[in-house]
């Protein structure tokens, strides 16, 4: 926590109302941050407390920040629909980077490995060379290069945090919408081949570390952090579901079926459903195993814990009422 005696530093979360977002927000408002929270209307569900709404368009978060103190960090947390992601997330990105700008506060982003392409290697770490094989790739890696063009010009700090597929604090990601979808059936499934490495993210644990990298002394005008996470094969977090969920009381009675992923339906589907053409696109993240090597942030934050994965997946599936009614969207466990 911040010392009382020192003034408390400011977090400025866009898009604060998103899984990523939220879960930052309840992050730095653990650890004592003075948290600016960006939303377009309400708050979420879960939303600490001491979080001060910002309700603004991006384009009005200068505006609507006047007469408060200038935050210390922005994260962004902006991340638009899947299917309008290709038109808006750089423009959003670049106002988001103005905006940190102006206010001289460093820029924070959440990374992943779409820059790396279709043959991206086993294991990927902060020195693996971006090379993009799809529109999105393209423009994450534009968004990455833009950071360190303005980092090198001292226009602004900036630090990118890479991590695999987010699951965690509430819905929205592969976890609910495929891998426990049919749960209430007894059937889980996986949208890859299940003997290969995926690389997860636990939220409340990425989370956590973007609060320890903003709290760290003497970072670099721009910096590349890889997020380790969980990796494992589909057959690994397939079990740890299985665990996750009989710890909650949940355990069908003839055992588990496991399905998969119909790729190829998807894929025809996709010349006429948009939000299936988009997913196709980037289906070889199912096929090609990959791994984050966080050693460079565990060498830097050498205190920052991972939740086991058995423990993590407990958590989501309560938050998303498996075995109980559904809890609102739960903090992340305290450091």
């Amino acid at each position: 926590m911040t010392p009382s005696s020192a003034p408390a530093r400011t977090a400025l979360i866009l898009g604060a109302n998103g899984r990523f977002g939220l879960a930052a927000a309840q992050a730095f408002a653990v650890a004592g941050w003075r948290v600016l929270a960006h939303v377009r209307r309400d708050a979420a569900a879960g939303m600490p407390a001491s979080a001060e709404l910002v309700r603004a368009p991006l384009a009005g978060v200068g505006d609507a920040l006047r007469g408060r103190p200038a935050p210390d960090v922005v994260v962004h947390g902006i991340n638009p629909i899947y299917t309008r992601w290709d038109e808006e997330a750089l423009p959003a990105a670049h106002a988001a980077m103005d905006l940190a700008e102006r206010f001289g506060a460093r820029f924070m982003l959440p990374g992943n490995v779409y820059n790396h392409g279709a043959a991206m290697p086993a294991r990927i770490d902060e020195t693996t060379p971006q090379r993009p094989t799809t529109a999105k790739g393209r423009i994450r890696a534009e968004m990455e290069s833009e950071l360190a063009r303005r980092a090198a010009a001292g226009r602004l700090g900036a630090t990118v945090i890479t991590a695999g597929d987010f699951f965690g604090a509430g819905d929205g990601s592969w976890l609910d919408q495929v891998v426990v979808k049919a749960i209430a059936k007894g059937r889980l499934d996986y949208p890859g081949d299940p003997d290969l490495a995926h690389a997860w993210a636990y939220l409340p644990d990425l989370a956590r570390a973007f609060v320890t990298v903003a709290a760290l002394p003497g970072l670099a005008p721009f910096e590349r952090f890889a997020f380790a996470g969980h990796s494992v094969t589909g057959r690994e977090f397939l079990a740890a579901t299985e665990r996750a969920a009989a710890a909650l009381g949940v355990a069908p009675a003839h055992g588990w079926r496991h399905g998969s992923m119909p790729w190829r339906l998807i894929r025809i589907a996709g010349m006429v459903v948009p939000l299936w053409r988009e997913l196709a696109t980037m289906s070889y993240l199912w096929r090609v195993p990959h791994a984050l090597d966080g050693s460079r942030l565990a060498a830097r934050c050498p205190a920052l814990a991972t939740t086991p994965l058995d423990a993590a997946l407990v958590a989501s599936l309560a938050a998303l009422g498996v075995g109980a009614s559904k809890p609102a969207r739960l903090a992340p466990a305290p450091a």
